[in-house]
Order: structure tokens, then sequence, then C-alpha cells
């Protein structure tokens, strides 16, 4: 740039302007904002820290269940079973922690393990068999749903040790109280944020999701990613199960049931494409919070849980168009 050339010169460029406006995340950005401005000017209630506070509580288990789905998806992927598998896992932990036959920090490891080899025999089933991913997380929600109801014998699990609810407390941070369970899940976003923007390993994860062929004939090995990739994601469903115990305070047996719809709600509207091989991880967290503050904002307006929903189902439709006609245009 010479010194004749104004700094805001390359601003002009069409391309520049091009990649600004088809980003991802603008439209989640902008409408994100959009929520925000509207739900101010309806409830007093609404800017206030602690209200801000309540909303990422009321999405952190969901958002970190996105981080999940947001990996599957991105590799043209889709898991149904997100939520029966988080619902077991915190059984699991519960049950083992409360009973006391086990330390409860060798319970929750138990439970991770169990929602990664969920995630795990999700892989082999789409990637060894092959099967369809919609069909394989079906089957597994219903086993993983029939299991919680076994295992926990139709009780809820109460009277944990603190070290499974360690994550619900709170501390100070100006007038408003933050969880450190909030604090894991924007730690976890901006984990894989880093993990699918700047490594090979993300690279590898779009490529995937672009071409599965194309991958294999640059030398990726398509399967084994793929496997990885969901059981990865039942780890994170795993730290989901453990938010979920710190949030509730209790193992529920009838936990998460729509948290599967709701973490493809946040994906979507986060940007990312059910085709896979586009889309962000924050992309999703704009989603979760789009969600959050939508679900909040009508609350605070008093408007009835079943407006919300459709308001939700409306909005995913509108993502899901949106994608498609920028597909079109690609092509």
């Amino acid at each position: 740039m010479t010194a004749t050339t104004p700094a805001y010169a390359h601003l002009k460029d069409p391309t520049t302007v091009r990649r600004l406006l088809t980003a991802p995340t603008l439209g989640p950005l902008v409408a994100l904002i959009l929520a925000c401005v509207f739900f101010s000017l309806s409830s007093e209630q609404f800017l206030s820290g602690g209200n801000f506070s309540l909303i990422v509580q009321q999405v952190m288990v969901v958002g970190t269940l996105a981080i999940g789905q947001t990996l599957i998806i991105l590799t043209a992927g889709i898991d149904l079973s997100c939520g029966a598998v988080m619902a077991f896992g915190s059984i699991v932990m519960a049950k083992l922690a409360a009973e006391g036959s086990v330390p409860p920090l060798l319970a929750i490891t138990l439970g991770l393990l169990v929602c990664a080899g969920f995630g795990l025999l999700n892989g082999l089933l789409v990637k060894g068999v092959p099967l369809p991913p919609f069909i394989v997380t079906l089957g597994m929600l219903n086993v993983a749903f029939a299991l919680t109801h076994i295992y926990s014998e139709e009780q809820t699990i109460s009277r944990l040790p603190s070290e499974l609810t360690v994550l619900g407390d709170t501390f100070p941070l100006g007038n408003t109280d933050i969880t450190y369970g909030s604090l894991v899940t924007i730690a976890l976003f901006l984990l894989f944020a880093y993990a699918l923007g700047a490594t090979g390993w993300g690279r590898h994860v779009y490529a995937l999701g672009n071409s599965p062929e194309s991958a294999r004939l640059n030398g990726i090995g398509t399967t084994r990613l793929t496997i990885g990739v969901y059981a990865l994601a039942g780890l994170v469903y795993g730290i989901a199960a453990l938010l979920l115990i710190s949030r509730t305070g209790v193992g529920d047996p009838q936990a998460g049931q729509t948290d599967n719809l709701d973490s493809i709600t946040a994906v979507v509207l986060g940007g990312t494409s059910l085709f896979g091989g586009r889309g962000t991880v924050l992309g999703t967290l704009l989603g979760v919070l789009i969600v959050g503050v939508f679900r909040n904002g009508l609350q605070l307006m008093g408007v009835a849980s079943v407006y919300q929903t459709l308001i939700t189902g409306i909005l995913v439709i509108l993502a899901v168009t949106v994608d498609q006609m920028s597909r079109r245009k690609v092509r």
C-alpha cells in the first residue's frame, strides 16, 4: 500500500467485500444483534448482567452438545443420539458417585468414557459397515434412552458429592454471578475453534465434509478420521453430562430428551451447512446464543413456551433455506 493509498482502500476491493458479506458467521451475528436490540427495547430486565449470566447458564449444556454436533455435521453426518448419550453419561456419573462404589473423580471419568464409547460405536457403524449416520444415531438414541432408564431404575439420583456439582458454583464478576460451568463451555468453544481453524486435523475435517473421495485421494485417512470425530464428539457429550449435573444438582433420567434437536438447531442457525464442509464452531456459539436470547427475551415478554418453539422452528427453516440458496449460487 503506497503513501497515497487510503488505509481503507482494501475494502473497495469487490473480492474483500464479497467475502465479508458471504462469511457464514455474518448472518448469525446480525441476527443476534437485532434480537438483543429488539428485546432490550421490549424489556428493561433484558440488558442486566444477571439476565445475560442466566442466558449463558441456560445454554451451556446445549452449547456443549452443539460443539460435538458441529464436528459431525462438518463431516456431512448428523447425530440424533447426543442428548440421550449425555443423559446416560450423567446417570452413570451420578449413580456411581452417589452409591460410593467408586470415588467421585473416577465416576466422572467412567461417565466420560461411556459417552466417548457411544461416539466410537457410532463412528464404527457409520464408517465400518457402512450405515447412514441418520439411521445409526437414531438407533443409538433409543439404545441410550433405554439404558438410561434401566440403569437409573426410573429414579432421580440426588445427594451427589460436591465434585460432581462444583461447576454449578458461581463467582462474582462485578455485580453478576458467573458459573464455572459457563467458563468451561466458553473454553471448549475457543479450543475447538482453534483446532478446526489452525490445525491440520481441522483442515482434514473440512476436506472430508466437502468431498470424502477427494480427501481420500489426497492421502487423508477418511475412515479413521470419521471414527475419531464421532468418538471425540462423544467425549464432548460426556462433558455436557457433567455440566448438566452441575446445573441441576441431580442425575435425572428424563434429561436431554429434546437436546439433540436443540443442538442441531444451534448448529444450523450458526451457519454450518448440513451438507458438510462449511461452518465454524464460533458460528455455532452465535447460534446457541440466538436460541438462548430468543427464549429468554420471549419469556420476559410473557410469551408462552409453545410460541417460543414455533419461532425457533421458523428460524431453523429460514437458516436452511439460506444455506441451500447460497450453495446454488456457488454452483
